[in-house]
């Protein structure tokens, strides 16, 4: 090999290191659940990385998705209903309406809402958004109650916890 062979093939190897030292190693969501007294209505604002919902999605359907169209964003939507609801206490589902979602290079926000019902009476919370794909996915659920905030985290041996 010769020295320019050497130094191309020193140069490619450092590209790649740096490039997988550049990828992020936490991966994390979080969920805010609280009631808002003014509308009777429980909201639920969920936060995940960006990179790692545009993998999760790639890796479902093997295509890109534009997550500014509403085509692809109900393909998140459907997603997001199979792996995070909140149960009353006769273990039925409490219907959450999907409000929307925001999307910038860095996150994906995520607006539900169970209307007209307080969050005392949730008493299962299952959050596994993510943690079906990535193994080291933790996510946590932060519940406001009258301005009490409790935590759950959630990971692939804690799927569903009480909710209170």
């Amino acid at each position: 090999m010769t020295l320019h062979g050497l130094k191309a093939l020193c140069v490619a190897l450092l590209l790649c290191l740096s490039t997988a030292a550049s990828a992020h190693r936490f991966h994390f969501g979080m969920t805010d659940i609280s009631y808002n007294e003014r509308t009777g209505s429980t909201e639920i604002v969920h936060t995940y990385t960006a990179h790692d919902i545009e993998a999760l999605l790639l890796n479902l359907y093997q295509r890109q998705f534009d997550l500014s169209d509403p085509e692809d964003q109900d393909v998140l939507r459907k997603y997001v209903e199979r792996q995070f609801w909140i149960a009353g206490q006769d273990a039925t589902r409490l219907p959450a309406k999907w409000i929307g979602m925001m999307v910038d290079a860095n996150s994906v926000v995520i607006y539900q809402e169970i209307e007209d019902t307080p969050l005392t009476r949730a008493a299962t919370i299952r959050q596994g958004v993510l943690i079906d794909f990535l193994p080291e996915q933790v996510n946590t659920v932060n519940l406001n109650t009258g301005g009490a905030v409790r935590s759950l985290t959630f990971n692939r041996q804690a799927l569903e916890q009480p909710a209170r």
